[in-house]
């Protein structure tokens, strides 16, 4: 069935165009949400809005978003930007470019890996939910870098017990607001889901265990390049948890960022990059270790700060 929410508009996104609002608040594509609007699948206070309307923070909004496409239904299609790091019989490694999700999921009608990677004639495992074959773990649609996709069911198997047994070496970087204080540390903060919005996460007393490890890279005037180690994997866990320091990454405009510092640094989306992945190879057992380049927007960001510092 589909679902519907009534909600209100965060803060943080007051003065974007409804259709902009929509994409950030639920990781649709701009256009699925500009499509949800023109079937009259949403309300803003309770009337009818045009797609171009600028939101006010705490508006309520109403929308039912469908059900998720069948993914057997669903053609391969190329998605761009979706690049191999790695290859072989058993697993690839992607470098997930910006707006692709990992997998189909409710509301979300854009690119997937999994789509991506049928349309290059990668076939992947079978094992898993039907929408999620071979998906051994997710990074957010606006989340970019290094995730690994298993082709064979022993992979599978082997990638899903070391993610659950926390055995993979998974480095992030992040560009925060400020500079924590102290520059490196170790945040062991429960995550579960927001107790006021259900599409959001905080830090809730009895949630699930979750720590983040950060070290200062590089401090400049305004923001703070971070490298950040997981422990665990929560849902956003690395957006919440720097949120709960109060220093949000830029361009995060659902977890409190400084819009105005995300304009300037041209930003359109949380700055966070998984870089490093590395992992014992599930059939040899070798170590292999793949590492992902800043894409063009979050370098832009830091060359942006760099003239300024």
């Amino acid at each position: 069935m589909a679902d519907s929410r009534l909600l209100p508009v965060p803060d943080g996104l007051a003065g974007l165009r409804l259709d902009v609002a929509i994409s950030r608040m639920f990781g649709l594509s701009r256009t699925a949400a500009a499509g949800l609007i023109d079937e009259g699948a949403v309300s803003l206070d309770f009337r009818a809005p045009a797609r171009s309307e600028k939101v006010r923070g705490g508006s309520l909004l109403e929308i039912t978003i469908p059900d998720p496409v069948d993914l057997a239904a669903a053609p391969p299609e190329p998605v761009a930007g979706l690049t191999l790091l790695h290859a072989d019989d058993d697993l690839v490694v992607v470098d997930k470019p910006v707006g692709v999700a990992a997998h189909p999921s409710m509301g979300w009608t854009g690119p997937t890996v999994v789509q991506g990677l049928a349309a290059m004639g990668v076939q992947v495992a079978t094992s898993g939910a039907p929408e999620r074959q071979g998906i051994v773990h997710r990074l957010d649609a606006g989340t970019t870098g290094a995730m690994v996709v298993a082709k064979s069911e022993r992979a599978y198997s082997v990638l899903k017990r070391a993610f659950k047994e926390r055995t993979v070496r998974k480095l992030y970087a992040a560009l925060v607001q400020g500079h924590p204080d102290p520059s490196s540390g170790t945040i062991d903060a429960p995550i579960d889901r927001h107790p006021s919005s259900d599409w959001k996460f905080a830090v809730v007393s009895g949630g699930r265990p979750s720590v983040t490890h950060y070290e200062t890279v590089e401090a400049f005037r305004a923001a703070s390049l971070l490298d950040i180690r997981l422990e665990t994997g929560r849902t956003h866990q690395i957006r919440v948890h720097m949120a709960a320091l109060r220093h949000p990454c830029c361009g995060d405009a659902l977890y409190g960022a400084d819009p105005v510092l995300g304009r300037r640094l041209g930003l359109q989306r949380q700055w966070l990059h998984a870089r490093l992945l590395g992992f014992d190879h599930p059939i040899t057992g070798d170590y292999l270790e793949v590492t992902s380049p800043f894409p063009a927007d979050l370098q832009h960001a830091l060359d942006v700060l760099g003239a300024e510092s």
